[in-house]
């Protein structure tokens, strides 16, 4: 049996030919009855389009990248998975940067903006500078941020202050009065929630009516061995706190470790807080701020293909929910 072409799924579905490349380059022009044919009889004649003929016919890589740093966090990976699933499902590739220095970030930023590599660009986790944004404004790719902020492009986020004021704020109301905060680096360029999360749980704490301890705020790289290390210092202090904010899941994790190889109690002797949601906290029945991941991946990667279809005069956001979702580690403070 002859490999079907582009002409037979045109006469198929009673269209012309440019109908059919409209909707393999998924047009926005073309009416869902007619992309509904079309698609139809791609299916019903097997009808396997030419990759390569299609980039040079219509001037595109047929390729949309995403800009990520370490790609191996759980958080990330929960992202990335939720791209992948309309990735699939479109006519394009996925190709990934990861970048794990600031200077990798800016050599791949410049490269993909330069060489026209990419059709559309997700960055994820990673705010970029004014300078970026200048950079990717003169280049007119389409561009939408996933966990990263910045108001001249359209994004997918959270309210970062306002989970670590929840977060904190959880806390305080179980009674913990002694709360510290296990971070990444404050002045890390690749990671503006570490910032907005440490401001909520200031704002919590103010709002409480305490007074910010330098000594109970522990930063350092992010991995769940760095936050044990953190957490055995927090517990060496004189005056060692009774609860523990966590940055992350995995930094959580890190300090429930550290704690029962001390001897303390979860959430007897200390109560434990992550922030979001990965698969790991479901199973260890961590308390934490859940956000959506996955959720975040998918509705970033459909703006980025609206953006790509039909470009929008005003950069758009979408802001996800968070909640409290409260499981075995934390508890009012012993008295």
């Amino acid at each position: 049996m002859a490999t079907a072409t582009i002409r037979d799924v045109a006469q198929k579905a009673g269209v012309g030919v440019g109908t059919v490349s409209r909707v393999l380059n998924d047009n926005v022009s073309v009416s869902q009855e007619t992309r509904r044919k079309v698609l139809a009889a791609i299916s019903e004649l097997d009808f396997s389009p030419n990759l390569a003929a299609r980039r040079l016919s219509s001037g595109k890589t047929m390729v949309i990248g995403a800009l990520v740093p370490y790609f191996t966090n759980p958080s990330v990976v929960r992202r990335l998975q939720g791209v992948v699933s309309v990735v699939t499902n479109s006519v394009y590739d996925l190709i990934l940067f990861d970048v794990e220095l600031v200077e990798r970030r800016d050599e791949y930023l410049l490269n993909v903006l330069r060489r026209q590599m990419v059709d559309g660009l997700l960055i994820i986790s990673l705010t970029p500078t004014d300078t970026d944004v200048q950079h990717i404004q003169q280049s007119d790719l389409p561009t939408v941020l996933v966990d990263a902020n910045h108001p001249a492009l359209s994004r997918v986020v959270v309210d970062n202050v306002f989970g670590g004021y929840q977060a904190t704020k959880h806390l305080l109301d179980l009674g913990h009065r002694r709360i510290a905060y296990i971070s990444d680096y404050l002045d890390d360029p690749f990671n503006s929630p570490v910032r907005d999360r440490f401001k909520g749980y200031r704002q919590a704490l103010a709002e409480a009516g305490l007074e910010f301890r330098t000594d109970y705020h522990q930063q350092g790289p992010h991995g769940r061995y760095e936050a044990r290390a953190m957490t055995t210092n927090l517990l060496n202090l004189p005056t060692p706190p009774t609860a523990i904010f966590a940055y992350s899941d995995t930094q959580a994790i890190g300090v429930i470790e550290a704690a029962l190889d001390m001897g303390i109690k979860i959430p007897e002797d200390l109560s434990v807080i992550g922030f979001d949601n990965i698969e790991a906290a479901e199973y260890l029945h961590i308390t934490t701020i859940r956000q959506a991941l996955y959720e975040s991946g998918v509705s970033g990667c459909e703006l980025l293909l609206q953006v790509m279809a039909n470009p929008m005069p005003e950069p758009q956001e979408i802001l996800l929910p968070i909640e409290l979702v409260q499981r075995n580690t934390t508890a009012p403070p012993k008295q």
